[in-house]
């Protein structure tokens, strides 16, 4: 999960970008990176961090252009935190082009040798948004005549990256001296909306992961980028697009309306506010049939994400709802900290329960999913801690049982606490007295009944289909062995090279 910008403005372009990427900051914590583009001259920076740290004044005044791309990033499936593999990504041939990605190529180590021995490209880190990018960068030659672009050679070079690149992405690229490229996967698993400005000084056009970061720059959202497009907006403003891929069907990732995305979003036409208040009625549903015998006292969310399911279930059983627990605002998202270590430690740091709502109550918490397990125990704990008599745990989301090759970094079976464990086993590594999963069919109608032209999903996580039909054992045994050696007990024995390495 990354957060992706793009802009093609009539004034500077450094400010929005940066604003805009604070909009997604949600998406990614690891590093940050923005580039301009002032005619054919791109001015970057980038680095590890939160985007307020990685840019200060001096930067900022150094991003000079009206066009521009933003990112933020989170390490997935097999890949570290690095300096080296923040984003966009760069390549000089045959055309300046930047790109940021967001989703994961299933398909990128024989990306990577093609490229190497058949494109005679050279890929320098394990990001597989470099491949990407350098995919992108050959199709483009292979499509242009004496090495001139117009939309229709950049569309035809999308097209050869559908039939080459597997799994997902949303990409956004800037290519030197023409404009702004946008394309999403011919599965829509990734999200990809785009927006415009229209002012005297010509139309102004906004390309993101989501849509509240238009709402809050003042765009106005157009629609969603759909499965297979691509979109290019010239330096002048003017806007092409062309379904590039035969074969293309919206399956979009389930668990973007369950966790990612911010709520205020709207993907794919659905309100991901409207689809969290409708987990909470089927989950009500499912307690009124099946758990009658539960005597709840008091239904509290575990913020932020279950906020909205957590007030419908509370509303539809007629129970009382309070804010148990106090965030504070300064501590990351533990589901994408790296190290299970950190996690552990940042729940308590992250929040703290109110004795006051707990104590001497049957209290049902409710959560947005439990993925391993570790933040769902250290609450568990803590409520009883503050007192709680009965605490029941509901989950607005099924059991995740698969790991996710897409983008989300829940890559290996033995981090899943669901994993060869039934609803009672889980209930009791938690701590928890009763146990409530949402069933994945009232999962796909609360996202479904919203826009009833959305028949398919990708809920891999939930039921191990994977939706590119590309994933096999050994594929999902070798993203798990390369998280393994990238995990922080294994890079512990080379931190002192890799320092003196940067002091370098």
């Amino acid at each position: 999960m990354c957060g992706i910008l793009g802009i093609v403005a009539q004034s500077p372009a450094n400010q929005l970008l940066y604003d805009g990427l604070l909009m997604l900051q949600h998406r990614g914590q690891d590093a940050s990176g923005i580039v301009t583009a002032q005619g054919n001259t791109f001015h970057m920076h980038k680095g590890c961090g939160l985007v307020r740290d990685v840019f200060r004044t001096r930067d900022m005044r150094a991003l000079a252009g009206n066009m521009g791309i933003g990112h933020v990033r989170y390490p997935t499936a097999g890949s570290a935190s690095s300096p080296a593999e923040a984003q966009p990504f760069y390549v000089n041939s045959p055309f300046g082009i930047v790109l940021g990605h967001n989703g994961n190529l299933t398909n990128a180590s024989q990306l990577s040798e093609e490229l190497f021995k058949a494109d005679l490209r050279h890929v320098n880190t394990n990001s597989d948004s470099e491949v990407l990018l350098n995919v992108l960068a050959h199709e483009l030659q292979a499509s242009t005549q004496n090495y001139q672009l117009d939309p229709d050679a950049i569309f035809a070079a999308v097209s050869g990256v559908h039939k080459r690149c597997k799994g997902a992405y949303a990409a956004i690229a800037l290519i030197a001296g023409y404009g702004l490229l946008a394309f999403r996967d011919p599965y829509g698993i990734r999200p990809l909306v785009f927006g415009v400005i229209e002012n005297e000084l010509g139309n102004e056009y906004l390309v993101a992961s989501e849509s509240v970061a238009l709402d809050t720059l003042g765009f106005k959202l157009i629609r969603d980028v759909k499965p297979g497009e691509a979109i290019f907006i010239d330096e002048a403003g003017n806007l092409f697009n062309k379904q590039c891929a035969p074969n293309h069907s919206l399956n979009p990732c389930i668990f973007e309306y369950v966790y990612l995305a911010r709520p205020d979003s709207v993907i794919d036409g659905i309100s991901v506010y409207e689809t969290r208040l409708n987990m909470g009625e089927y989950l009500a549903e499912k307690i009124k049939t099946s758990m009658r015998h539960l005597d709840i006292d008091v239904v509290i969310p575990i913020p932020d994400s279950s906020r909205p399911s957590a007030l419908q279930l509370a509303n539809q059983l007629g129970v009382n709802f309070r804010e148990g627990f106090v965030k504070n605002r300064y501590v990351g998202r533990t589901f994408i900290m790296p190290g299970q270590q950190q996690r552990r430690k940042s729940v308590r740091q992250k929040l703290n329960a109110m004795s006051i709502e707990f104590r001497g109550k049957n209290v049902m918490l409710v959560d947005d999913s439990i993925v391993r397990g570790t933040t769902s125990r250290e609450i568990v704990q803590m409520a009883r801690e503050a007192g709680a008599n009965k605490i029941y745990f509901a989950s607005a989301a099924p059991p995740v049982r698969y790991p996710n090759v897409y983008g989300i970094d829940m890559p290996t079976r033995q981090e899943l606490i669901a994993t060869d464990r039934d609803s009672e086993e889980i209930c009791r590594e938690i701590g928890a007295d009763e146990l409530i999963f949402q069933d994945l069919e009232s999962l796909k109608q609360a996202v479904s009944k919203l826009s009833p032209s959305i028949k398919e999903f990708e809920t891999s996580c939930f039921d191990g289909l994977y939706i590119t039909g590309d994933v096999t054992s050994e594929y999902l045994h070798m993203i798990e062995q390369q998280r393994l050696t990238n995990s922080p007990l294994s890079r512990a024995r080379s931190n002192t090279q890799l320092d003196l390495s940067l002091v370098v």
